[in-house]
């Protein structure tokens, strides 16, 4: 299974009350893949860096680096066409485009503005992370 990771999932993984912690073992045990892109990947830097986390950036880079090492389930994305499946927030547009490109199950997200993308005839799907675990993540 592929998925996308929205800013405001990742931000909330490594936290140490994070209710997503099934979701970080699965992504550390190889068990789902993660497709990023480098629009994704420079703002996910920068939102944690914003928030002066450059710890939280480092912890980041760690899980994808030694996950794409060790399981081969990073799946990096180039989108070479603009699918513009979110009208409300532009920015979003690179989630959904990753998302689209690397036949995505998923983009998890909190943002309400991934709505359209269930009615724009594509693979992928927005879906609450907490909504994720429970569906498709082992206890």
């Amino acid at each position: 299974m592929i998925v996308v990771l929205d800013t405001n999932v990742v931000i909330r993984m490594f936290g140490r009350q994070s209710t997503l912690h099934r979701l970080v073992q699965a992504i550390s045990y190889g068990q789902i893949s993660v497709a990023v892109s480098p629009a994704i990947w420079l703002e996910y830097e920068e939102v944690c860096l914003e928030m002066r986390s450059p710890g939280h950036w480092e912890k980041l880079q760690k899980l994808f680096t030694l996950v794409s090492s060790a399981h081969g389930t990073i799946i990096h994305s180039n989108p070479a066409f603009r699918f513009a499946t979110i009208p409300a927030d532009p920015d979003d547009n690179a989630f959904a485009d990753c998302a689209i490109a690397a036949h995505a199950d998923f983009v998890l997200t909190d943002d309400r503005h991934y709505h359209t993308l269930r009615n724009a005839g594509y693979k992928p799907q927005p879906i609450k992370p907490e909504e994720f675990v429970a569906q498709h993540l082992k206890p």
